[in-house]
Parts: structure tokens; C-alpha cells; sequence
């Protein structure tokens, strides 16, 4: 663990550089760190919330990237956390969503500018997932917590495990080496672009 603020481009760059050096080396860049506010109104997203959003969920994607790619040999893989909300646009997560967004149109582009250099660039957009975010973000209203999920095909939230095995899949060049620029959506049914 290496405690810090993500929204800061410095600490990513050091987050990379020690990573790599007590890893003795970088093959895989996950990109998962995630802010998100519901609000009602537009007018009660603040710009430094706004701001505070984009530098966690795609400033630092962005720079973590950058620090790792020159570590990075032919065969390593970057796997970013997207959601299914950058293609529904939920009114209630309007910053989110549009990070969400750009995580997906980065991660397109980067897979593009490193395809010479074989590193694969990919994301995972899962629905709702019991985390620390989604349970925080619901608030203290137990009807809330009771309803997460449930308006997915399959009727529920997923649990972690259920979605870690896509980046371990995307993770390995043995298992997807033909695969990047992808958008691997784990929606519980839900179809999304």
C-alpha cells in the first residue's frame, strides 16, 4: 500500500516510480481509483467538486499512465475502471458519468499510441458493485441500500469477486494478447456500447 492522494499528479508519479521499484519492475497498471457525489440538481455540484472528481477519476488515470509507460516493456497491460454510467448518463452522477466517459475515450486512444510498443490498454465497465464508494455513496437511507442493484437483468449488485477476474483476464498476455482498446462491460444483463 502506498497511501496518498491520486488527484495529485506528483504523488502518481512517485505511486508509479515506487511500485515499480518494489515490484523490481511494472508489467500491469490498474487504474481503479474512483470519486463519485450523487446530487439532485445541477446547481448542487460545486466546481470543486466538478474538479475534484475529474482529477480523481481521469487526471489521474492520465498520470499514472504516463509514469508507467516508459517502465513498461512489450507484452505489460494497463486496465483502467470504467461503468456502465458513461453510456447511461444517470442525472444523478453527471461529473461521474462524463469521467467515466473519458476513461473509456482515453483508454481507446492510449491503446492506439501503444499498440507499437505491445503494451495492451483496456478497461472494465461493471454496473453496481457492493465496494466502499457505491456503499458510502448511498448514504444512511437503509431503502437505498436495499434497492442497490435491483434494477439490473440479473437483479442484484455484484460482489467484487465476481468482477476481478476480468482484470485478471485482460491482465494476462496468455489470455488476451489479441485484445485492446476494448470496453469489457460486466453489467448483470444490462446491455451497454
Amino acid at each position: 500500500m502506498i497511501p496518498g492522494d491520486l488527484a495529485d499528479e506528483a504523488f502518481c508519479r512517485k505511486a508509479v516510480k515506487t511500485a515499480a521499484r518494489k515490484l523490481g519492475g511494472l508489467d500491469i497498471l490498474v487504474s481503479n481509483a474512483a470519486h463519485q457525489m450523487r446530487m439532485s440538481f445541477l446547481d448542487e455540484i460545486t466546481s470543486r467538486e466538478w474538479e475534484r472528481t475529474f482529477r480523481v477519476n481521469i487526471f489521474a488515470y492520465f498520470h499514472v499512465a504516463k509514469a508507467a509507460v516508459p517502465l513498461m516493456k512489450a507484452g505489460s497491460a494497463i486496465i483502467a475502471t470504467s461503468s456502465e454510467t458513461a453510456d447511461l448518463g444517470p442525472k444523478e452522477l453527471p461529473d461521474y458519468s462524463a469521467t467515466k466517459g473519458a476513461i473509456n475515450t482515453f483508454t481507446r486512444s492510449l491503446a492506439q499510441m501503444l499498440l507499437e510498443k505491445g503494451i495492451r490498454v483496456n478497461a472494465v465497465a461493471p454496473g453496481p458493485v457492493w465496494t466502499p464508494l457505491n456503499v458510502s455513496d448511498q448514504g444512511t437511507s437503509e431503502k437505498k441500500i436495499r434497492i442497490f442493484g435491483k434494477k439490473q437483468p440479473i437483479h442484484r449488485p455484484a460482489q467484487p469477486e465476481e468482477i476481478a477476474p476480468a482484470y485478471a483476464f485482460l491482465a494476462s498476455e496468455a489470455d488476451s494478447s489479441y485484445i485492446s482498446g476494448a470496453v469489457l462491460a460486466e453489467t448483470g444483463g444490462l446491455p451497454i456500447r
